[in-house]
Parts: structure tokens; sequence; C-alpha cells
């Protein structure tokens, strides 16, 4: 992304730790699941990031860290000049107006004793209350509002009134992608809007938010657990691991040239639809099980599964490393010097030199 475009959103060292808790009375804390652990990224207008990984890396949390639905341990999201950490109410109201959600599971995500019509008027009916729409509206605008909406989505006005367990799934994802335009948003946080839908219905989806983006000129930030999903959606890819991002790249050049040993592994996990190829190619078997996030890690977040560690990455935590202007990856491997030749030894002696600094 050209360096004269400003993000639409910054987030930087983002950390999402939740207590564990001893006693049923006198509750102690003896430990914090670091569901996320120091995640920084940037979000371009017009834009869409895929957040990709295994279940439990991070990437629903992240993103509602990013929305405050989740109050962040530390770091900052800036949104539109707004550091929403630290937003008041007023803030923290008209930066929501501008960054909404469309939730996994589109049987919880909607109010069962509401109908389709008050569903999606709410966020309009809410705002229009507490006068932070550009016009107020009366009764009747607010009602065309959400008959052109149910177009715009492909649902029938006529079915305004009918409730969420009157439709199938794919109608009811329809019905959150709907409620999530009303405010006219320049950000959607897109969290595996497709994962609990048919195959047919997700493409139907897909290509709906596709000319959605194009009509409204929206971002999104879009996770899902299918890499092909990701790979058809996205402009750029982040790849987390643990609570860590440890790749970001352009989509092309993140699936043709993988740098990360976990985002190799990744991809070689991942079907392709030509027996020829899928024949011939290697794939990656990663050992062992994904670390507890209750750990807290001195070295690599990858380090115990990766097919490619030294004794330096036990000991010290890489930072982000340029590949190119578009391509950061978070491996030792793409440092200048050359850690392969340094012992167990002599990287402990340098992690505790660094600690007692």
């Amino acid at each position: 992304m050209s360096e004269k475009v400003k993000p639409l959103l910054e987030v930087r060292d983002l950390k999402q730790h939740f207590p564990i808790n001893t006693g049923f009375i006198f509750k102690k804390q003896v430990g914090a699941i670091r569901a996320v652990d120091g995640v920084s990224f940037d979000v371009y207008p017009g834009e869409t990031l895929g957040i990709v990984g295994e279940s439990g890396c991070g990437k629903s949390t992240t993103v509602r860290s990013i929305s405050q639905l989740y109050k962040p341990t530390s770091g900052s999201v800036i949104f539109n000049g707004i550091d929403m950490v630290k937003a008041g109410e007023r803030q923290m109201l008209t930066a929501r107006r501008e960054m909404q959600m469309i939730f996994q599971d589109p049987y919880a995500s909607l109010d069962p004793r509401m109908t389709v019509r008050s569903i999606i008027a709410e966020p309009l009916v809410i705002y229009n209350k507490r006068g932070l729409l550009e016009k107020n509206l009366s009764s009747m605008e607010i009602e065309k509002q959400v008959e052109a909406l149910m177009e715009r989505v492909g649902l029938n006005k006529a079915f305004k009134n009918r409730y969420p367990h009157e439709f199938s799934g794919g109608q009811r994802q329809r019905i959150g992608i709907a409620r999530a335009l009303a405010l006219h948003p320049k950000i959607i946080l897109a969290d595996e809007p497709v994962s609990a839908l048919d195959v047919s219905i997700q493409a139907q989806i897909l290509n709906l938010l596709g000319d959605l983006q194009k009509e409204f000129g929206l971002t999104y930030i879009f996770i899902a657990h299918d890499l092909a999903v990701i790979q058809h959606i996205s402009t750029r890819v982040a790849v987390m691991y643990l609570g860590k991002i440890v790749e970001i790249s352009e989509a092309v050049q993140l699936y043709d040239n993988p740098k990360h040993p976990y985002t190799v592994a990744l991809l070689s996990a991942a079907p392709i639809p030509d027996p020829t190829i899928e024949r011939a190619r290697q794939r990656i078997i990663l050992t062992g099980d994904v670390p507890s996030p209750d750990t807290e890690r001195v070295g690599c977040y990858f380090y115990d599964r990766c097919p490619s560690k030294m004794p330096w990455c036990s000991c010290h935590i890489p930072p982000m490393f340029d590949i190119d202007e578009k391509h950061q990856v978070s491996c030792w491997l793409y440092d200048k010097r050359d850690y392969s030749k340094v012992t167990k030894q002599e990287a402990l002696a340098d992690a505790q030199k660094n600690t007692l600094k």
C-alpha cells in the first residue's frame, strides 16, 4: 500500500489477556490466557485484510478487542484519529457508527424476539434518539431505509415483520449484513461470516460482500478458517499463531511465496482441486500440539512445532522483518545474521544479558 495513503485503522501492540482465578469467594488471579499478545497492523481505506490461522489463535478476539466488545489489556486502536481504547462514551459512539461487525453465527447473533424490521432499524433508532445521525429521521424515513437495506442484501421487504427463526441460515446472515450497513460504516469487521453456511450459500454471501464493498467503498477485516475464502476476498493477508501475527503480505504474494514456516505448513494442508498438482506437492505435517496460551513465552511462539528451529529461537522473540515493502515476517531465518551456528548456551547467555539491561 502506498505510503501516501493514510491508514483508516492503526492497531499497535494490542494485547487481550483473560485472568485465570482460583477460589470461589476470595478470588485470586494465578495466571492469564494470552489470547492476543502484541498484535500490530494497519488497515487502509477500501481494502480487505484477511486474518487466518488455526482455531484458538486469537483471530476473533482480535476483532472483538478492536471494536471494544472486549476491553483490551493494553495497546492502542486508532480509528479515524480516535484511540478507541481511551475514548469516552461520546467518542466511542461516534467511532462505532463507522465501525460495524458481522458475526459468525447467524443463529445466535439475531434476537429471536425481534422482527427483522426491528433488528435492522435498531441502530438507526438508537443513534437517531441520541442525535448522532447526520439528520433526524422520522419513523417513515427509518421504515424506508429498512426496506431499502433488505432489498439491497437480497431479502424481500414483504418479510420485514417475520422473525429470525422463519429464515434460513444464509437469509439470517443477510439480515446481519443489512444491520451492519444501516449506519453507513466505513469499516466492517467480519468474524467468520460464512463458516456456518453451506458452500453454495458461502459463494453468494462472498459475492454480496464484494459488491457492497465496490458500491459503498467499504473496508473489511475478514476472518475465516478457509484458506480459499481468504484468498478469494482479501487484498492482504495476516497469518496468526498463538495470539501473534507471524506473517503479513499482499494475498497473491503470500499464497505464491510464503516465508514463515507456519504459513508454509498451513498452505500445504489446504487441498488443491487439481489431482496432478495435489499428488506432486509436499505436505508438511507439524508435530506436537499448539502450546497453552496461559504460558508466557521467552522465545519464538512457534518454536515447539517449527521444522526449521534453531537454539536462538528458543530464547528470543523475533520482531517483524521486511521481506520487501509489502511483505513482513516474524522469523529469525530472515534476519541478516546467521543464527544457525549459535549454540544453546550462547543463545541463553545473550537472552540473560538483555534481561539484565
